[in-house]
């Protein structure tokens, strides 16, 4: 199920690549939001709420919120609803307010 079409963001289809979440090889297209590439990948999941531990999901794709938290490539925080997919990154459900550690 991959989004294609959004009031805002913009979704252009670049070179199929690789990368891995939480382990996983996946693939998706160059240059999409990471969070476009997980929800086509059946992630729907992208994170737990640091207090309560409630289920975040894509919601507002536009880097308002902070639904989509993740680490990506070893940085804690990013909001993977705007980050751009490379090949060969490593993305990460991230476990509480992403402190380095």
């Amino acid at each position: 199920m991959r989004i294609s079409e959004h009031p805002i963001v913009q979704f252009n289809k670049g070179t199929k690549v690789k990368f891995t979440f939480d382990g996983r090889e996946l693939e998706g297209y160059e240059g999409e939001p990471i969070a476009a590439a997980l929800h086509a990948a059946g992630v729907r999941i992208l994170g737990h709420s640091p207090r309560y531990h409630r289920p975040r999901g894509f919601y507002c794709a536009i880097g308002n919120c902070s639904s989509c938290l993740m680490v990506v490539d070893g940085e804690p925080n990013v909001r993977v609803c705007v980050e751009k997919l490379r090949a060969g990154m490593k993305v990460e459900t991230q476990q509480g307010k992403g402190v380095i550690r």
